[in-house]
């Protein structure tokens, strides 16, 4: 059953099994922030079994496009359209936090973030990525990196 990420009110729901639970659920509150405010839509969160679609989406782009495979088990997923761009987020039991913002006109932005949630140790998979450091008041410091989508999806 999907459930609305509460951007206010930061819960651990669906998280409890990640050693940095409160941080990766302050970094899922920041993301259901920024898509709320800037697209009007509220961010919704699923477990794996409930949307495999999305979980092979930004698992295939990864490997794809640059031979990635996230070792950590997944434990939330959420994928939607809005503003005619296909997004899929992944959050991680590891802390990690994957997302992809595809658009779907011909030659439109389409890129793969990774924001690693405080606490949490660049996984072994990223290692050739820099992260830069941002301050957030729901998750607060946040390590990302990024990298453009060449291939179609």
């Amino acid at each position: 059953m999907s459930t609305i990420v509460d951007f206010v009110t930061v819960s651990t729901a669906g998280l409890e099994s990640s050693p940095v639970a409160e941080a990766l659920a302050g970094l899922r509150a920041n993301e259901a922030r920024y898509i709320t405010n800037k697209y009007g839509t509220p961010f919704t969160v699923s477990t794996p079994d409930e949307d495999p679609e999305t979980l092979r989406w930004v698992t295939g782009i990864l490997h794809d496009e640059r031979s990635i495979d996230i070792e950590s088990p997944a434990l939330e997923i959420s994928g939607f359209e809005a503003d005619g761009i296909r997004f899929g987020y992944v959050f991680y039991a590891s802390g990690l936090a994957v997302n992809v913002m595809y658009t779907l006109a011909e030659g439109g932005k389409r890129a793969v973030g990774f924001k690693l949630s405080l606490g949490m140790d660049v996984p072994a998979e990223l290692s050739a990525f820099k992260f830069a450091r941002q301050r957030s008041k729901l998750a607060g410091e946040i390590r990302g990196s990024y990298f453009v989508i060449k291939g179609e999806h």
